[in-house]
C-alpha cells in the first residue's frame, strides 16, 4: 500500500433514524455492500467511530456518531486469486520455506497459503509447521510429510529456532539494542531488539525471538509503549496522522528463519527480502531504506 495523504477517507454521520442500529448494518447500508462484506471491514480493524477503532459488529450507533472507513478490504479468497504463485525461498526433500504474501492465513482455510502450496507444488500432505499472522509477510516453514513435521516440532521444543523480523513502531526507540523478558499468557517470552534507525515519530527495528507466544512481538512492543505501526489490535485507538489512518495491516515482516535442520545435519537458514510496501513506508516515515 503506497501512502497517499491526499486520498479522502469515506465518512458518514449517523442520523436520528439510524441511531440504535448496529455498526455492521450501518456500514452495509452506507457502503452499499452485503453485511458479510461490512463485517470483513470491521474485522480488519479499518472502521472507526468518532476517531476510535471499533471491532464489534454489534456496536450500537448514537445520533451524530461519525463513522470512517480507512480502506477497502479485500477478502482472503480474492487475494488468493490475484496471487499466481507463492514464492519459494527454500526446498529440499522434507521442507519448503515460502515467502508468505500479506493478507493470507497460514492454514485452516481453503484460501490459505497451505492450501495454495499443496496445489502449486502437487503435495497433498504438505502442512504448515509454524504460523504467521494473516498480514505478516516472510519466511514460513512447511513440512512435506507428517514425519518431517514431527521432527520440526521437536526442534521447536528445544528452542533451536531463531526467527528474525523487521518492523516499524511508533515513537523513538532510544536504545541501540535491548531485550524484553515478559511473560505472555503465563509462559516466558523473550524478545531481542536492535534499532536500525529512529525519529521522534517512528523507529525501524530488527526483532529476534526464540519463543513463539501468540502475537509475541506485537504484544511485547505494545507493552514497551512502542506498538507496531498499523497494528489494529494492540496499536493506539486514536490516530492523528492521515496516512496511518489508511494503513490496514501491521508493518511486520519475517525476514529470516534459522534452525537446526530437523532431518539432516547443519543449519537451515533462509532469508526473505523486505517487501516493497514496507520500503515505501520506511521512506514515507523518513527512515530510509532497509539495510
Amino acid at each position: 500500500m503506497k501512502p497517499n495523504p491526499r486520498k479522502t477517507i469515506p465518512e458518514w454521520t449517523a442520523t436520528q433514524t439510524e441511531a440504535g442500529i448496529s455498526l455492521q448494518e450501518f456500514l452495509a447500508k452506507r457502503m452499499k455492500v452485503s453485511k458479510r462484506a461490512a463485517k470483513q471491514h470491521i474485522d480488519a480493524r479499518v472502521v472507526r467511530v468518532n476517531g476510535q477503532s471499533i471491532w464489534m459488529a454489534r456496536h450500537t450507533l448514537k445520533p451524530n456518531d461519525v463513522v470512517t472507513v480507512a480502506a477497502s478490504v479485500v477478502s482472503p479468497t480474492a487475494i488468493t486469486k490475484t496471487i499466481k504463485k507463492i514464492p519459494i525461498l527454500f526446498e529440499d526433500a522434507d521442507y519448503i520455506v515460502a515467502d508468505k504474501p500479506r493478507g493470507m492465513l497460514t492454514h485452516q482455510s481453503d484460501s490459505s497459503v497451505e492450501a495454495a502450496l499443496r496445489t502449486q507444488q502437487g503435495i497433498p500432505t504438505l502442512q504448515a509447521s509454524h504460523r504467521l499472522d494473516r498480514d505478516t509477510t516472510g519466511c514460513l516453514l512447511f513440512s512435506k510429510t507428517q514425519e518431517a513435521h514431527e521432527a520440526v516440532v521437536e526442534v521447536f521444543k528445544r528452542h533451536h529456532v531463531v526467527k528474525t523480523y523487521r518492523t516499524i513502531v511508533y515513537g523513538r526507540w532510544e536504545a541501540a539494542s535491548s531485550t524484553i523478558d515478559l511473560a505472555i499468557d503465563g509462559e516466558r517470552a523473550l524478545t531481542q531488539i536492535r534499532c536500525i534507525q529512529s525519529t521522534n515519530a517512528a523507529s525501524h527495528l530488527t526483532v529476534r525471538i526464540e519463543t513463539g507466544r501468540t502475537h509475541q512481538i506485537r504484544r511485547h512492543l505494545a507493552m514497551a509503549r512502542h506498538p507496531v505501526i498499523g497494528d489494529p489490535e494492540y496499536g493506539p485507538k486514536v490516530l492523528t496522522d492521515e496516512r496511518l489512518k489508511r494503513l490496514t495491516y501491521s508493518l511486520l515482516h519475517a525476514v529470516e528463519l534459522e534452525m537446526e535442520h530437523p532431518r539432516g545435519t547443519g543449519t537451515l537458514k533462509v532469508f526473505a527480502p523486505v517487501p516493497q510496501d514496507f520500503h515505501r513506508w520506511l521512506i514515507a516515515l523518513k527512515l530510509g531504506q532497509a539495510r
